[in-house]
This record gives structure tokens, C-alpha cells and sequence, in this order.
């Protein structure tokens, strides 16, 4: 009988061993992954595009910090790889109130002065054909 249970003992001992191990290369997995994203720089590659009552007003890179005057209209900055509207002369300012948009895509627009900022990430990252990343 006690060597049956110093038996079941051992073998138990070594199914923590196997868990602690297995639950110790998952945590070292998940904080070198968590690195890995944290590190790569988001938003420094891209551009956006602006376009005006539906014309295309200009396409600006993401790289270079910049102030860009829109018509008399509205002023969108581009800053650390994002741009975000900066001043509008529209009733409600909700072209404003809009999150930046970077490379990953997005809007922001301003339906009463008909401007549309869309976010672009690099052509080379993008399918060309169908310009989808994913499929869900």
C-alpha cells in the first residue's frame, strides 16, 4: 500500500513539473510577443488622402509632420504618423471631436464643408488586387 501511494506521489509531482513548465513557456511566449507589437512602430509609414466635394485635394505622407491648410475651410495636422483635424469652421465641429486617423485606415470627415480625410497604409503592405488585408 505505501508503495502504491509513493507511486501516485511521484507521478503527481510530475505532472506539476510538466505544468509548471508548459505554463512557464507560455508566459515567456506571451511576453515576447507582447514585446514584439509593442515595439514595431505603428503609424510612421502610409499616407492619406483629402478630397474636397468629392476631388481629390492632395495625398500626404504620414512621415513628415505637418500642417496643411484645407481650402479656407478646415486645417488637419499630421503628427507621429496620425492626422487629426485641427480647426474647422463648421456649426458643430464634429470633424474635430473625430479620433486620428494613421496607416491602419479610418475617416474623418466634415459633412458641411464636404472635406473626407481617409487613411492609407503602404502600398506594399496592401493586396493589390482586392486592397483587403484580412478576411474574417
Amino acid at each position: 500500500m505505501m508503495i502504491l501511494v509513493k507511486a501516485i506521489n511521484e507521478e503527481v509531482s510530475f505532472l506539476k513539473k510538466k505544468e509548471a513548465v508548459f505554463i512557464g513557456a507560455l508566459l515567456v511566449i506571451s511576453v515576447v510577443l507582447c514585446i514584439f507589437v509593442y515595439a514595431v512602430p505603428h503609424g510612421t509609414h502610409g499616407s492619406i488622402q483629402i478630397t474636397v466635394d468629392g476631388e481629390l485635394y492632395g495625398t500626404y505622407s504620414l512621415a513628415e509632420d505637418q500642417v496643411i491648410q484645407i481650402g479656407d475651410t478646415n486645417v488637419c495636422e499630421i503628427k507621429d504618423g496620425e492626422v487629426k483635424m485641427t480647426e474647422a469652421d463648421c456649426p458643430d465641429h464634429l470633424c474635430m471631436k473625430q479620433p486620428a486617423v494613421g496607416s491602419a485606415g479610418g475617416y474623418i470627415v466634415c459633412l458641411p464643408n464636404r472635406v473626407v480625410i481617409q487613411g492609407e497604409g503602404d502600398s506594399d503592405s496592401q493586396d493589390s488586387e482586392s486592397g483587403f488585408d484580412a478576411v474574417v
